[in-house]
C-alpha cells in the first residue's frame, strides 16, 4: 500500500512547493491539494464536518489555487504523483482546465492525478452558476467534455453545460486518472462505476472495507473491467491493525494530513511520519 500527504494550502506556513520536496525525499508517493475559489459569507449549506454554517478551519477561506500549486511542486519534485484531494471541476472553464491539466502532466513528466467533487458547498457551486442539484451532470460534462480534448484529434461536446464545436487541442495526455472523493453510497459508487476510476475515501467513511466491497460490486454491475482504484484519506493513527485492513480490502493509498506550519517544522513532521509508517528515504 502506498502511502500520500495533503497539505491543505493557505498563504502562510510551508510553500506547496516545499511540502511536495520534502515528502517525496521522505518516500511519499503522492502529494495532494485541495481547491475552493472563495467562501460566500452567507451560505445555507451546511459543512460536512459540523453540521452547520460553521467551519472547522479558517483555511478554506485561504486556500491556494491547486494548479498553480501542484506546478510549483512539480519544479521542485521528478517522482512523486500530483494530485487534487479534491479539486472542483465545475468552477472552472472546462476548456481552459483541459489545457491547464494536460501542461502540468507533460511537464512533470505523466504525474497528475485528478481527484474531483461534486462540492459539499453549494453556495460556492452557485457564484459558478453551477445549480446544486444538477451538480453531477455538470461534473460529469465537464470531465467527458476534458477527455475527449485529451483523446481526440479533433475534439467537440454538446451538453447542457459544456459545448463547443470541433476544435483541436494539445498537449495530449497518456492518461489522467480521475478520482472521486464522496461519501459512500449507491449513488456515489453508481457514479464512480459509470464515469471515474476511483474513489477517494472522505473523514465521515469509517467503513472502509464494507465501502470497498460496494464499490466494487457496482463498479462489476456497470461492467468495467479490472478494480476500482481506492484511496483513504486517514483521519486516525496509523496503528499496524488499521494500515492491515486497508490493505487487505485492496486500498491502493492512505493519504496523511499537513500541517500549514514553518517549512522546518514540516519536514521534521515528515520524517518521523515515514518512520511510523516504515517508508524508507528516496
Amino acid at each position: 500500500m502506498r502511502h500520500g500527504i495533503v497539505l491543505f494550502t493557505s498563504d502562510r506556513g510551508i510553500t506547496p512547493g516545499q511540502a511536495a520536496q520534502a515528502a517525496e525525499q521522505a518516500g511519499f508517493d503522492t502529494f495532494y491539494v485541495p481547491e475552493h475559489t472563495h467562501i460566500p459569507i452567507k451560505r445555507t449549506a451546511a459543512h460536512p464536518g459540523t453540521g452547520g454554517a460553521d467551519l472547522p478551519d479558517d483555511r478554506y477561506l485561504r486556500t491556494l489555487d491547486p494548479w498553480v500549486s501542484l506546478s510549483s511542486a512539480a519544479a521542485l519534485t521528478t517522482r512523486i504523483e500530483l494530485a487534487t484531494a479534491v479539486a472542483l471541476p465545475v468552477e472552472s472553464d472546462p476548456i481552459a482546465l483541459a489545457k491547464t491539466i494536460a501542461s502540468l502532466d507533460l511537464l512533470s513528466g505523466g504525474r497528475v492525478v485528478l481527484g474531483a467533487g461534486f462540492g459539499w458547498n453549494t453556495d460556492e457551486l452557485a457564484d459558478h452558476q453551477v445549480p446544486a442539484h444538477r451538480r453531477r451532470t455538470a461534473l460529469r460534462e465537464h470531465l467527458e467534455a476534458m477527455r475527449a480534448l485529451w483523446t481526440e484529434e479533433e475534439a467537440e461536446y454538446s451538453g447542457e453545460f459544456v459545448r463547443f464545436g470541433p476544435s483541436w487541442a494539445y498537449p495530449k495526455p497518456s492518461r489522467i486518472p480521475v478520482l472521486i472523493g464522496a461519501g459512500a453510497g449507491p449513488k456515489t459508487f453508481a457514479w464512480i462505476a459509470a464515469h471515474a476510476d476511483g474513489w477517494i475515501t472522505t473523514p465521515a467513511d469509517t467503513d472502509v472495507p464494507g465501502g470497498a466491497d460496494r464499490l466494487r460490486t457496482a463498479w462489476a454491475e456497470a461492467g468495467r473491467a479490472g478494480a476500482p482504484e481506492i484511496r483513504v484519506l486517514a483521519t486516525r493513527k496509523p496503528t499496524p491493525d488499521l494500515l492491515a485492513e486497508w490493505a487487505d480490502c485492496g486500498v491502493a493509498e492512505a493519504i496523511w494530513g499537513l500541517p500549514d506550519a514553518p517549512a522546518d517544522d514540516v519536514r521534521s513532521y515528515l520524517a518521523r511520519h515515514a518512520e511510523r509508517l516504515g517508508i524508507g528515504r528516496s
